[in-house]
């Protein structure tokens, strides 16, 4: 019954590879089909199909998500980070610079919340640069792995292996592991992970368009003006020089200087101060214009952008509106509806000239920058439909801005420090957030991520499945007792690929408990030095790059990022034996 129990496992673990690889069903059902056959067979019982829901660190994923999608409404860090990554003017060197930030903090600081911080960042700098997301989201995954790898603390996993250390009775009375143990691989394997995701594993990312992106046509486009600003960065730079034409949805039609328009332009026509910009633009864009600030305003939102709370919204004129014939400057959104015009689009028509004198037609779609009153003024208008709200944009104020990220920066520490569980400390801090307004509830529940939560239940009820029917320690004695008859380096090898193999598939905790003794009952048996049979354990699990479901940060990323299960395959297996390489090379080197 053991065998055939084993057997079935085997065949879903190649069915779940095939699967993701192949893209055959979506990675949720995926799952629900690989476990739905595991309870048929009576492998697993439905307690234990159901006990991976009742994870911690599931909800740790979702509430960390859910702190990254509240500063990213609230663009709390957005000045921040502009600062410290403004000046990147490519991907590669936008990405270098993510990676050299994210990696040394992520060997002090728990890696999950720093990921989560500059996930809705980099978002939105890819959409003002026209890159693709994922091309960056990857990297900055790779680079919290590798960072955590550098010292004792930089991941949970290096923890676990050294309190499995300090409770063994194979070595009695082993030392536990120091700091900066992991230094010697760690340190030089940052270094080489970020050169190696720079000029190969970033380009092995494909771009992963949005459905909007993929159909440019299905988004209206704007005319919207915008100007430049006394003491701006653009001021006496050409057009080619500011970057506005990578700007991504704001094309530059006409400028115009002192009343005086100008249609035909260079790359090198020089701006001014006060110049008038016009562009054809989606709402999108224009929605993250107002919060990035590139040098530019727009000029009809004045006293808005003081305001703690605004929504871009779209309206279309109706036929019997009483605007219609008034020029936008003429009708008052400011006074009647709390709100002001941003820009306008016309079917089958290039507008031009200020916003402000264009003449208002039936069916023209506005898009507004309206505060807290719009709704209620709107209610009952029968000059315009409402048609969406295309974002909300925050401004807290000092005292709600300090306490969001003192909150965070105490959430992180006090759970390093193990005062508090990372859990109950982001419950905490969001639900004051909600409190005090800081985040809509509403906005928040709608940012849940439900197929994460789904693929992170049933894959450690896959893991379950492995342990229980002896499928991981098979594959794992199997593994050893190959490589053994090479000595000590490929006996490490053996360790490394086996267990880096079980962490992609039944979690890195799971691995390291299931490989730990076995490798250090090697050590003995061996007559080796039992430290590098201890890391190369730690190292294997850790860093782990492979999969989607192995590690983390890169569940995270999973999503956001619009990434396929080959997109880790593809990017993770040449640095997974690139690090083992190195890894066993190393500790062979100083410890055998």
């Amino acid at each position: 019954m053991v065998i055939f129990e084993s057997l079935i496992v085997f065949a879903v673990i190649i069915f779940i590879i095939i699967s993701l690889y192949k893209e055959i069903v979506g990675p949720g059902l995926t799952f629900i089909l690989a476990v739905i056959v595991l309870g048929l067979f009576k492998v697993l019982s439905p307690a234990e199909i159901l006990s991976g829901f009742a994870n911690e660190q599931i909800a740790v994923i979702l509430m960390l998500l859910l702190l990254g999608d509240i500063y990213r409404q609230t663009s709390v860090l957005d000045i921040f980070f502009d600062k410290m990554f403004k000046s990147a003017k490519s991907i590669r060197h936008f990405t270098a610079r993510v990676m050299f930030v994210i990696a040394p903090l992520s060997a002090f600081l728990n890696n999950t919340p720093l990921v989560a911080l500059m996930m809705p960042y980099i978002h939105n700098w890819s959409k003002r640069n026209n890159v693709s997301v994922a091309k960056i989201l990857l990297p900055l995954s790779f680079a919290a792995i590798l960072g955590g790898c550098i010292t004792l603390i930089g991941t949970s996993t290096n923890l676990i292996v050294n309190g499995l250390l300090m409770n063994q009775e194979i070595i009695p009375d082993h030392p536990p592991l120091e700091m900066f143990d992991f230094v010697y691989v760690g340190l030089p394997m940052t270094i080489i992970g970020i050169v190696y995701m720079l000029f190969i594993g970033q380009k092995l990312i494909p771009d992963r368009l949005s459905k909007l992106e993929k159909f440019p046509s299905l988004k209206r486009k704007y005319i919207v003006e915008a100007k430049i600003i006394k003491k701006s960065h653009l001021i006496g730079l050409s057009i080619i020089d500011t970057g506005i034409k990578n700007f991504e949805g704001l094309e530059l039609f006409e400028i115009i200087r002192k009343n005086v328009p100008i249609e035909n332009f260079s790359d090198n026509f020089i701006l001014h101060e006060n110049d008038i910009l016009l562009f054809n633009s989606d709402s999108d864009s224009i929605a993250d214009l107002l919060s990035s600030k590139p040098g530019i305003v727009i000029p009809s939102v004045g006293m808005f952008a003081k305001k703690q709370y605004t929504e871009v919204v779209e309206i279309v004129i109706s036929h019997n509106s009483t605007m219609i014939g008034k020029s936008v400057g003429e009708e008052n959104f400011r006074a009647k509806y709390d709100a002001t015009v941003l820009a306008v689009h016309r079917n089958g028509e290039k507008l031009s000239g200020k916003i402000g004198n264009i003449i208002v037609r039936a069916g023209d779609a506005l898009l507004l920058l309206a505060g807290n009153n719009f709704t209620t003024l709107a209610k009952n208008t029968h000059d315009f439909y409402s048609i969406s709200k295309i974002k909300e944009i925050r401004r807290l104020g000092f005292a709600r801005t300090a306490f969001l990220i003192a909150g965070t920066i105490f959430t992180i520490l006090l759970s390093a420090l193990g005062v508090i569980s990372l859990f109950n400390g982001l419950v905490i801090l969001i639900t004051i957030s909600v409190l005090l307004k800081i985040a809509n509830p509403k906005e928040l529940s709608k940012s849940i991520d439900y197929d994460l939560a789904l693929i992170i239940a049933l894959s450690l009820a896959l893991g379950t499945a492995m342990m229980k029917t002896g499928v991981a320690k098979l594959i794992a004695e199997a593994i050893i007792t190959i490589f053994e008859p090479l000595g000590g380096i490929g006996i490490l090898s053996g360790i490394y690929l086996i267990t880096t193999f079980l962490a992609a598939f039944i979690t890195n905790k799971a691995a390291v408990a299931l490989i730990f003794p076995i490798s250090l009952t090697t050590a003995v048996n061996l007559d080796m030095n039992p430290i590098p049979f201890i890391l190369v354990v730690s190292y294997a699990a850790a860093a782990n790059f492979m999969t989607p479901i192995g590690y983390q940060t890169n569940l995270m990323i999973y999503g956001p990022g619009g990434y396929k299960f080959k997109d880790f395959l593809k990017v993770g297996i040449p640095l997974t034996f690139i690090y083992m390489i190195v890894t066993v090379l190393i500790l062979n080197f100083v410890y055998c």
